[in-house]
Formats: C-alpha cells, structure tokens, sequence
C-alpha cells in the first residue's frame, strides 16, 4: 500500500512545485505517490507600460506569497499539519523575456516579458551572426536590443535572467537556470549543455566597441542539468516565500534538479532549477 498523504508530508516525502503562469501562479504540493496532495493559486494579469508587457515586483512576490500560503493553508486544512519542510522545491515561469540587475541586485528596467515583440532588429542581427534563429521573445535578443537602442542601463548590468531564474536567485542566493530554461535564454549546444561557446564569443565580439565590463558568461546564469547542485533554501528565501515563518530553511547543499527528475523519484518537470531538503538523502 502506498504512503498516506498526512505521512509524506510527516516525513517529508513530498515535493512543492510553483509555477509563474501568464494568467496564474500556482502552488502544488505532490505526495510519495507523485500525486497531488494540496494546492493553493494566484491570479494575476501583465500590464501595458511605457510600450512594454511586465509584471512589477511587487505583483511577483505577492502573487508568490499568496499561492504559496493557500497551499499551506490547504496542508493544515485537510491534515492539520503546519507546513514547516518538504522534500524538494522546483520552480518554473514562463520562459524567455528579461530581468536585469545591478550589483546592488536592483532591477534596472522593468521586466520585459517573453509577449513582447521589440526585438525585432536584435533578432535578425543575431541570427545573422549566430546563424541560428534568434527570436524575439529570448533573453539575448532583449539584451542585444538594448544595447543597439543604447539604453544606459546596460552599462551597470551585473546579471541578466528570466523570471524563473530570478527565482531561484532569490530562494537560493544561486545564479544558475536548468537547461531547458536556458535554452530561451541563449543558444544551447547539446553536447555540452550549455551555451554555445562560439556564439558567446561572437556576441562578445559584437559589443565589444561598448566597452562594456561585462562579458556575456559574466552576466547570464550557469546552466545546469539533472543531479547538478542547484543550491538550497536559504533563510532570506524561506521568509520571502513563507510570510508566516512557519517554513524552514535547507541547512545544507544537497544535488538539485534542472528540468528532470531527482533520483527518479518525482516525473519530469520543466523548471528552472530545484532545491532539495537534506532530509532524502540519508536515503
């Protein structure tokens, strides 16, 4: 027979799944049996901004917050329990579009989501370059786009990302996307699984008359695949998911996901990265 759900979530054989859709965030925790034990969403809408489709941080964070505490709330409601730990997070968002960040970590532009079409002219000069379609919608191609519109915000980028890797920066202090995510970031070469070495040297090559700090490997996320360290909760992360405290954060590193499975344990997930609890290891 297999494991209760009030078990799992016991003794931490569960794994939380948050995803950043276009209309709705949605928060599901799994049990050992891969199946859906409680859940908790937040609707949400972009907004038209100075000619550009984003979401503000606020609307990230408190959308984030709310999903997460109706699924909490959903845990103590159905098996009066407190939700303090699971045994693995992943994250996923809708893919592509652009968040840059200075040193001080403040976002420089408002975030360009992957529905804007304002990349037009970046788009074709990379796939020129790259020989390789660009579209508009990828990270690159806004970077790009802003550096040919000579935005002065590029100057003082310290990392670019998407919504999903932004995420998991902020949950984990780590600045690392799974491949599948990467992969509408820059161009991924399979055999490596990671970006395209000779397309990053051409990019560089490209703005190197802007005499940026900045290289393109400086700025975008490191790209992981299944079993790399994807790092863990941090204290800062929990109290940024969990406004009541109640969640605790991971106290040591264990292997995280990117885009698969962990130890075939959980079905194949499309995510930006995930994090684990100690917890599952000794296993």
């Amino acid at each position: 027979m297999g494991m209760d759900a009030k078990t799992a979530i016991l003794e931490q054989k569960t794994a939380l799944g948050i995803e950043f859709g276009s209309t709705r965030i949605k928060a599901v925790l799994i049990g050992a049996d891969n199946a859906p034990i409680a859940s908790g969403d937040h609707e949400w809408e972009n907004r038209y901004d100075n000619g550009v489709w984003t979401y503000t941080l606020e609307d990230i964070w408190t959308g984030l917050q709310d999903a997460y505490t109706k699924m909490a709330a959903d845990v103590k409601e159905k098996y009066d329990i407190t939700l303090t730990r699971v045994g693995a997070i992943g994250f996923s968002a809708m893919m592509h579009g652009y968040m840059a960040f200075d040193k001080a970590g403040n976002l420089l532009v408002p975030f360009r989501t992957w529905r804007n079409n304002i990349t037009e002219e970046a788009s074709e000069k990379l796939t020129d370059l790259f020989g390789f379609h660009i579209p508009q919608r990828w990270t690159i191609a806004h970077l790009y786009q802003a550096i040919l519109n000579g935005e002065p915000h590029v100057a003082d980028i310290d990392y670019v990302t998407t919504l999903a890797g932004y995420i998991q920066w902020k949950m984990t202090g780590e600045r690392v996307v799974g491949v599948g995510e990467a992969s509408g970031i820059f161009p991924i070469d399979s055999e490596t699984n990671t970006y395209f070495a000779d397309m990053i040297a051409k990019f560089d090559e490209a703005v190197a008359d802007k005499a940026y700090s900045w290289k393109a490997l400086d700025v975008l996320p490191h790209v992981l695949t299944a079993g790399d360290n994807a790092g863990v909760l941090t204290k800062e992360g929990a109290a940024l998911l969990d406004m009541s405290g109640n969640l605790d954060a991971f106290k040591e590193v264990s292997p995280g996901l990117s885009t698969l499975t962990r130890y075939g344990r959980y079905p194949p997930q499309t995510c930006s990265a995930s994090i684990d609890w100690p917890a599952l290891d000794a296993q």
